[in-house]
């Protein structure tokens, strides 16, 4: 090491804070000459494609093959001669050696530091000890980082940092790195496939200035130049369903953010991210087969298999997947047939099974609440419970042999709902007196009900075709296919409490 570069060593290592000691640094850096944030480099190659192309090249074999390489320093030995760079692709080694670079190129060493993002251009070797290795001839600093990254064998643990703080996860903990990127793809794979059904991808307004398309509880906001409140998007439903009317496509399909303003816990995102789909000419039984195929084709292209591991299961994703109607799976569970009861009858059920109902509610809000308390945890296997009360279902067709059920499904796979479909309601005036009967609940005190869409109500006059249609949760997918328990783990920038001060 020269004297100028012991001094500058020495200079740094005598702050005892760390972004003190690299703050020195990037001015010693300047002084020295250097530009610390460059506009550009010329990058050739990337980690990962040279560690494929390169092989099957023999321990302690030199080439002259020249090679532009960049990323971030995750580790230095030998007072720099070695240095591992990670670029999103993978990582390779950077062999610094006064036999193949200047004395000024060297001295550009003594200012770096882990973290530091460098590029370096130089021959393709694999050393004696078989790591395949970039011999530099240049070696260039193209961003000082001015914060020190956790130490490398603990890596970054502390949950709460590490959803804050997703940039500086992703630098340390591989696992995050592909969960992302595997979500990436499945939502590459879902688009594809609708595409090879013949489906056109569509966007809704995030905007609403009425509530609907799902029960749940808005967020709200104000348009300043409009002077009026508008409510974050809980569903794009009715607006894909006046498409389908219009004519645009047989099948139009949406991967769309929602919100709800609701609880956040290890499955639930206030702001969460799902495809939405509607068939012209299809029904439910349609659907079912299509939501199959589907998981299976995001399956085959993550895993190369339809037996995927999640928490000690073995979850078989093969077709054909049980079909079973909820109050079925009611009585088979709590022996209890809630079908010839009336709401009463219900309450008084729910209650011998130690199920909190709210007094307010109806028939079917009984059977969903009993559903929820005692079946819905025990799905483990790929199930579509089908056949949902009319009560809880108020834009469904009523179902064909049953008047106080609609064609309803939801699919189940580990006690989590992954996706929810209907046959289409597209008469009208049901239509209307559903929306009636929900604006009945909402004066209640039902806050997820819904209110009267008087629009969605017209285009229905004009005509909506036979249609099934369906929705399914992105995240809980992504869960699934990355064996995670908890949503934050699949979303980039999960909603978290604000840090006061």
């Amino acid at each position: 090491m020269s004297d100028k570069a012991a001094a500058t060593q020495n200079q740094a290592s005598a702050i005892t804070d760390p972004r003190e000691a690299k703050a020195h640094k990037l001015a010693l850096l300047k002084a020295a000459g250097f530009e610390p944030y460059p506009h550009k480099f010329n990058r050739t190659h990337k980690a990962g494609e040279l560690q494929d192309k390169y092989k099957d090249l023999a321990s302690g074999t030199e080439t002259e093959d020249r090679v532009a390489v960049a990323g971030r320093i995750m580790a230095m030995r030998n007072n720099g001669m070695f240095l591992d760079l990670n670029d999103p692709s993978g990582k390779i080694q950077v062999f610094c050696h006064k036999d193949s670079m200047s004395e000024d190129q060297l001295k550009k060493l003594d200012f770096m530091d882990i973290g530091d993002i460098v590029g370096a251009v130089g021959t393709i070797r694999r050393t004696p000890r078989g790591e395949l290795s970039v011999r530099a001839k240049e070696v260039d600093m193209l961003t000082k980082s001015l914060l020190v990254l956790p130490e490398k064998h603990h890596g970054l643990t502390d949950v709460e940092q590490r959803y804050r703080q997703r940039y500086l996860d992703l630098i340390m903990n591989e696992d995050s790195r592909n969960k992302l990127l595997m979500r990436s793809r499945i939502i590459s794979t879902i688009r594809h496939f609708m595409e090879s059904q013949g489906a056109i991808e569509v966007e809704t307004p995030m905007m609403h200035p009425i509530l609907g398309g799902a029960s749940a509880k808005p967020f709200v906001t104000h348009h300043n130049a409009l002077d009026a409140d508008f409510f974050l998007r809980i569903a794009p439903e009715l607006y894909l369903k006046r498409l389908i009317v219009g004519g645009l496509a047989d099948s139009v399909f949406e991967i769309n953010r929602n919100f709800r303003n609701e609880g956040i816990s290890y499955k639930h995102n206030p702001e969460f991210t799902m495809i939405e789909s509607y068939h012209a000419y299809k029904d439910y039984f349609d659907v079912m087969d299509l939501i199959e195929e589907l998981v299976q084709a995001v399956a085959m292209a993550v895993h190369g298999t339809l037996e995927i591991p999640f928490e000690g299961h073995i979850i078989n994703l093969a077709s054909p997947w049980t079909r079973k109607s909820m109050v079925d799976l009611v009585k088979e569970e709590t022996g209890i047939d809630f079908m010839p009861m009336d709401a009463a009858a219900a309450h008084a059920a729910a209650k011998t099974l130690g199920v909190f109902v709210e007094p307010r509610c109806n028939w079917g809000q009984v059977v969903e609440t009993v559903f929820g308390e005692k079946v819905e945890h025990k799905l483990i296997q790929p199930i579509h419970v089908i056949d949902h009360p009319l009560d809880v279902s108020p834009l469904s067709k009523v179902h064909r042999g049953n008047p106080r059920l609609v064609e309803r499904f939801e699919s189940y796979i580990n006690g989590w709902e992954l996706a929810n479909a209907f046959t289409e309601l597209n008469d009208p005036q049901i239509q209307q007196d559903r929306f009636m009967d929900q604006v009945a609940q909402r004066e209640d005190g039902n806050e997820e009900a819904m209110m009267v869409d008087h629009d969605f109500v017209t285009a229905l006059e004009y005509g909506l075709p036979p249609t099934g249609g369906w929705g399914m949760g992105i995240d809980r997918l992504t869960m699934l296919m990355t064996n995670s328990h908890n949503i934050r783990e699949v979303i980039a920038f999960p909603t978290l409490k604000p840090v006061k001060n």
